[in-house]
């Protein structure tokens, strides 16, 4: 390993336990207090269904019913975090989600995601699973 991508690999690997803590606190333990510990305004939001800043988050968590978050897959580069995850009661049936997360300062100030209905492997065209 090159000694520059140390302390991006360091970087990667803080921003990851980051982002699991926090989403576990949050959207798990519905602790709303998470967000003062590790998201910072200005808080960009790039979801076509929810708008910038912390108070949507604040206001959307509470009303979350029957909702798991499971992370099958995760992946950092530097001040980005990817989570590949099953999602249930985000929408009426399971989601799959792809969230992107760019923290600065240890803090999460800029997300992206993309959603999709969960399609069991068999009714797939490749007949793979989502995740």
């Amino acid at each position: 390993m090159i000694m520059s991508e140390r302390p991006a690999a360091d970087e990667a690997r803080r921003n990851t336990e980051i982002v699991l803590t926090a989403m576990r606190e949050l959207f798990v333990e519905k602790d709303l207090a998470a967000l003062d510990r590790y998201w910072a305004e200005p808080y960009v939001q790039h979801s076509p269904r929810m708008s910038s800043g912390l108070d949507t988050l604040r206001a959307t968590v509470p009303e979350l019913e029957g909702f798991s978050w499971e992370p099958q897959r995760i992946a950092a580069q530097g001040d980005l975090v990817f989570t590949h995850s099953v999602v249930h009661g985000w929408a009426p049936e399971p989601v799959v989600i792809v969230d992107v997360f760019r923290l600065e300062d240890g803090r999460i100030v800029e997300h992206w995601d993309v959603v999709q209905d969960l399609v069991p492997p068999g009714a797939t065209v490749s007949g793979n699973p989502m995740v």
